[in-house]
């Protein structure tokens, strides 16, 4: 069992298995949280990891940018270890950016993107 502190509501902690993505157990505890797709490819759920380590290789939404500021993706993510995380609109100050006023640069991009390997010219 992992514990699960959500730090901007209080403080208040939940124990989790580990066995399901944290979405699923957190509201099956309780807690609502907002979600939409359920499969890692939108962030409609994703939360400010503080404090412990997640396993969220199923994600396909975030960028290395976003990975790196501590965001995961809820559906997908299950708690390695116990955890603090931010959640809502409030964790949400670096998730998102304009592209146009701030661009990402090809090191902040997922590897698949960044990279041109499969174009032949």
């Amino acid at each position: 069992m992992n514990k699960i502190i959500i730090a901007n509501r209080g403080n208040s902690f939940f124990k989790v298995k580990g066995s399901k993505p944290l979405l699923h157990e957190l509201r099956e505890l309780g807690l609502d949280l907002p979600y939409g797709c359920q499969y890692g490819g939108c962030i409609t759920c994703a939360a400010k990891l503080i404090e412990g380590k997640v396993d969220q290789r199923a994600q396909v939404a975030l960028n290395n940018r976003q990975i790196n500021d501590g965001y995961v993706i809820l559906c997908v993510a299950r708690a390695k270890t116990d955890c603090t995380f931010e959640i809502g609109v409030e964790s949400h100050d670096k998730l998102y950016r304009n592209p146009f006023i701030d661009p990402l640069a090809s090191h902040e991009l997922k590897a698949n993107i960044a990279t041109r390997k499969d174009i032949k010219e």
